[in-house]
């Protein structure tokens, strides 16, 4: 059984994103030659004709110009490749925030965190390949955080470029990497991630029927896999027509890279471009600790990176700490229940989308006519400051649609925030056994659902698990706050749900035929019968 909702498809985009990836790769590395080897171009390009320039910009600028479909295989391929990184990157947005992640599931979310650090690798060792001058840029930089690791980041350098930069071994390992090795560990990985889906089945979000010990979705044939596939060939349709559409990487108007030659303004591709805007917004700093120089870029750079992707691995064990919640999960949360993990997730989402607008601070610069430094200036109070504030305001949002009975953001009232505020102080768990409250934690296998009759009256009735059973309330509400307050009062302890349209109008009966139409009932069909007969002799 697979889950109806569409969020359960953001891993699929990932997966298909993946596929075109490969198809388009192949076909590329047909044409493709990875050496920085001089070679005269010769070809449709007339600018670039009779220049002396690397094979590996010769033979991308062919591709773009006189192989039949190269062009658009190499922007299908990047534009794949940028999909790829943004589904895994909101796919792991959607676990996190729903809470997919604790157990049984905690073990695939490593795999998951893995898969993302290896699609920015891969993404970036790919941008590096056509060796023009904006990512012989990013690979300069590349290089410069690699030296800027205290004690080994020399010896790293050498292993991963093959020598002072730019050294002809770089280009071959690169290519290397990116056709062969990192794809290779994808598949497997993707491979365990899709067994262990398999194993231990999809989660599901709350609702009547929705448990801990069942699953409730579409059969794998023939619903899911017919949506599946339909959703395949929408990914293809999508990859194809930016890359025959949008234009994408036009190295041919870049350039060939050279030691001594820089691109401005030059940003790269967005899943590593918050490491670029950190780069720009840390001050110069260094200092010496026991005699090694630690350099600038080492922090915004190396510190960053492995802080971030190291909470990410601890973060389904950080959270079990602090809830001491240690049962298996089916059901998901909704993100209002978690407010503390909302709050979290909406500070780093701010402060990385920060970082990535910083790194386009030389664009913003020339389009507004500002100077670049009051840029930087403003983008460093902002990342200090904005993250805090957009997690405090998502925190009091989170505890008030928790504490109230509003559907929606949109909908929130006053009297709904200040129950929010006045539960700020409240202890969260997610312990079944915990102590706390019950209206801390919602049953979902029971609930009061509430609807809007045709006259504008309000009503509810609660119902049982599995939707089993139903007790109509007894009264009919002027208002949609009344009614929620009399469900409130009753059952303090459930979720209010708000059926739109209505869904709980008791319809009318429909007419029972008299004695005298169900006798003419048969006596009809006997004289058909008996013309049928005739008719045949």
């Amino acid at each position: 059984m697979f889950p109806d909702h569409w969020s359960f498809m953001l891993g699929e985009i990932a997966l298909y994103s993946f596929v075109t990836l490969v198809l388009t790769g192949v076909y590329l590395t047909l044409f493709y030659e990875p050496s920085t080897a001089e070679t005269v171009y010769r070809g449709a390009y007339v600018a670039l004709n009779g220049s002396t320039v690397s094979a590996a910009y010769a033979s991308t600028v062919a591709l773009s110009y006189d192989v039949r479909a190269g062009l658009l295989m190499r922007q299908a391929h990047h534009w794949s490749a940028l999909i790829f990184v943004a589904a895994i990157v909101v796919h792991l947005c959607r676990v996190f925030f729903t809470g997919a992640f604790r157990k049984p599931r905690d073990l695939n979310w490593p795999v998951g965190v893995t898969m993302l650090a290896l699609a920015m690798l891969n993404g970036f060792t790919g941008y590096s390949l056509p060796d023009d001058l904006l990512s012989g840029t990013g690979l300069r930089i590349i290089y410069s955080v690699v030296l800027s690791i205290p004690i080994v980041g020399s010896w790293l350098a050498l292993l991963v470029f093959g020598g002072e930069f730019p050294a002809p071994e770089t280009m071959p390992r690169l290519y290397i990497s990116h056709v062969l090795l990192v794809p290779a560990v994808l598949v497997v990985l993707i491979s365990v991630h899709l067994m262990v889906l398999v194993r231990q089945k999809h989660s599901h979000f709350p609702g009547p029927g929705h448990g801990e010990q069942n699953v409730v979705g579409s059969r794998l044939w023939p619903a899911y896999a017919v949506r599946s596939l339909s959703l395949f060939t929408g990914v293809l349709a999508v990859v194809f027509a930016l890359g025959g559409l949008v234009q994408i990487n036009p190295v041919w108007i870049y350039g060939p890279f050279g030691p001594a030659k820089a691109t401005s303004p030059a940003q790269p591709d967005w899943y590593v471009a918050w490491g670029d805007g950190a780069l720009r917004l840390f001050p110069p700093v260094n200092f010496h600790v026991f005699g090694h120089l630690v350099p600038a870029p080492f922090f915004p750079a190396v510190v960053l990176g492995g802080v971030t992707f190291l909470l990410l691995y601890a973060w389904p064990w950080l959270e079990r700490r602090r809830t001491g919640d240690k049962a298996a999960h089916q059901v998901l949360d909704r993100p209002r229940d978690r407010p503390w993990r909302m709050a979290v997730g909406a500070w780093a989402l701010t402060f990385f989308t920060i970082l990535l607008l910083a790194a386009a601070d030389d664009i913003m610069a020339r389009l507004f006519a500002v100077p670049v430094t009051a840029l930087l200036n403003l983008f460093r109070i902002l990342v200090l400051t904005l993250p805090f504030v957009v997690a405090g305001a998502t925190l009091l949002v989170a505890r008030s649609l928790r504490a109230g009975s509003a559907p929606h953001t949109s909908e929130l009232t006053a009297d709904d925030v200040r129950r929010g505020l006045a539960h700020a102080r409240q202890h969260e768990s997610v312990d079944s056994s915990s102590d706390a409250p019950a209206v801390d934690r919602p049953r979902y296998d029971e609930m009061v659902r509430l609807w809007r009759n045709p006259d504008g009256t309000w009503r509810w009735r609660w119902q049982g698990p599995q939707g089993s059973q139903a007790l109509l309330s007894n009264e009919v509400f002027r208002s949609r706050d009344a009614a929620i307050d009399a469900a409130r009062v009753a059952y303090p302890d459930l979720l209010v749900h708000q059926d739109e349209p209505p869904e709980g109008i008791v319809l009318p009966e429909p007419p029972r035929p008299d004695w005298l139409s169900r006798a003419a009932a048969p006596l009809v069909w006997l004289v058909l019968a008996i013309l049928a007969r005739r008719r045949r002799r």
